[in-house]
């Protein structure tokens, strides 16, 4: 009886084996038969990259700018209620830094 299951499991591996041969040989050949389809399918990437890299580059750049300049703005613009905060501390500055006296006569 182990005999038996020993021989039927070596014919599985055996069909497992000999249906992975038939693949590898088939997708061999069809790799074979369109390399060249390959070959055309890369330098037409190529030459599309070409002309989408610089249009993509400076694409970017430009968006940069444009968000680097609405950030100022928007920064500036949220910024506006703290001046007069800013100016008492300014003032407060100015008053304490009068008063000392100099460490070094």
């Amino acid at each position: 009886m182990a005999a038996l299951l020993v021989l039927a499991g070596l014919v599985l591996a055996a069909i497992v084996f000999s249906v992975m041969i038939v693949g590898l040989v088939l997708s061999l050949a069809f790799r074979v038969i369109l390399f060249p389809l390959y070959l055309l399918k890369w330098l037409a990437m190529a030459v599309v990259m070409l002309v989408v890299a610089p249009v993509l580059a400076l694409t970017g750049v430009v968006l940069a700018v444009v968000f680097s300049v609405l950030a100022f703005v928007f920064g500036a613009l949220f910024s506006i209620p703290f001046l007069p905060l800013l100016a008492v501390g300014v003032i407060a500055w100015a008053l304490l830094r009068s008063n000392r006296r100099p460490a070094v006569a």
